[in-house]
């Protein structure tokens, strides 16, 4: 591709921006692996996220608290091998910002400096303000995160939906205002009801990315794999599963495995062989010695 279009084709944070002002939807996958980022990339996806999400989905974890900012870098910079267009963001993970901000910049700084990524997300609202202002002061865009943050598990009891009172929807309106202020380039909003995930997309100038947070959001973002139906059910309410991969990877292991068993796999046509010179000389070569007899 051509230097000049191949950088006007590439998704940047000023871009994302536009895209609202624009009225043009974002698109947003998350991904954590290089074959994964090269299909996500080629079908025109804006935004590749290396979420936390790969705790719980690629490494069994219980929960995303236990993911590790090596993990995240490990997984980004695969993930950065297979991305030409998206925008890559680094999700910053639990513990990795929470003891003071110079932790914070540091974290982010090596997502950029190890990892590729383009931008990273963190959780929280009001009290992640100075944070995300040093950071941006830093020159690492920000993507912000609202609502049911899955960080906090443990402040919420689980996994719930947030802002059902007037009283929550406020505080979450309240974050929305202080990390635009901050600097942040846009925000995720998961988990939270319709109604108040369109007012905080009227009211910021900054693009809102849903995630089980209605069509009113400038933007939406799955997990690759729910959208593939490689996740097992129940799978939350807001997945829409595109594909079933699950039964079909499965079909296709059990067929591999009833052939190989039956001896249907390897075929002839499947397998290397010699030239016939080669075989000739072979074959000679093994020929069983004649037996010496003794007296």
């Amino acid at each position: 591709m051509d230097p000049v279009q191949e950088a006007v084709s590439k998704i940047t944070v000023p871009l994302i921006q536009r895209r609202k002002l624009e009225g043009e939807k974002i698109t947003c996958l998350t991904a954590y692996d290089f074959l994964t980022a090269k299909l996500v990339d080629a079908a025109g996806v804006d935004v590749i996220l290396v979420g936390d999400s790969l705790g719980t989905v690629v490494l069994g974890y219980d929960s995303t608290l236990p993911v590790t900012l090596d993990e995240i870098l490990h997984h980004l910079r695969a993930v950065r091998r297979g991305t030409r267009k998206a925008l890559l963001v680094g999700d910053l993970p639990f513990g990795s910002y929470h003891v003071s901000e110079e932790q914070g910049v540091e974290a982010a700084l090596r997502c950029v400096k190890e990892g590729g990524a383009e931008a990273v997300k963190l959780e929280g609202g009001q009290k992640r303000a100075p944070l995300i202002r040093r950071l941006v002061e830093s020159e690492i865009p920000v993507m912000a995160h609202l609502g049911l943050t899955p960080q906090s598990i443990h402040i919420f009891g689980g996994h719930r939906v947030q802002g059902k009172t007037l009283d929550d929807a406020s505080e979450i309106l309240a974050d929305a205002e202080a990390v635009e202020e901050a600097g942040a380039f846009a925000v995720v909003l998961e988990g939270v009801p319709r109604d108040l995930a369109a007012s905080v997309t009227r009211r910021l100038r900054i693009p809102t990315i849903g995630i089980g947070a209605g069509p009113e959001c400038d933007g939406q973002i799955l997990v690759v794999q729910d959208l593939l139906g490689l996740t097992p059910e129940p799978r939350p309410k807001f997945v829409r599963a595109y594909a079933n991969l699950a039964a079909t990877a499965r079909q296709a292991i059990e067929n591999y495995r009833a052939d190989v068993l039956c001896g249907r796999f390897p075929s002839d046509a499947e397998s290397y062989h010699w030239p016939a010179e080669v075989r000739q000389q072979f074959d000679k070569a093994d020929a069983p010695l004649p037996l010496r007899v003794k007296f």
